[in-house]
């Protein structure tokens, strides 16, 4: 039941790891990554399947995980410059 947030979760520890790692844009590219599978699970599978990534309605929650996975993926894509280089 819990398999699909356990999914997410380790794309975003390993997001996260890319990060401290000072490859900022792999590590906030996996992050919105993470969210855009987590809006790919929400729609293939049940809310029960769903287990915690399911947090409101599927169309609320599909469209929360899908604008702020592209959001995030946008800015790690574009975002030239900055402490990290």
């Amino acid at each position: 039941m819990h398999v699909p947030l356990v999914v997410v979760l380790v794309l975003v520890a390993v997001g996260g790891l890319r990060i401290g790692m000072y490859h900022w844009r792999q590590g906030t590219a996996l992050i919105g990554g993470a969210l855009l599978v987590a809006a790919v699970l929400r729609v293939v599978l049940s809310d029960a399947q769903a287990g915690l990534l399911a947090i409101r309605s599927r169309v609320v929650d599909v469209l929360c995980y899908v604008g702020l996975g592209g959001l995030i993926v946008f800015d790690a894509l574009t975002i030239t410059g900055g402490p990290f280089g």
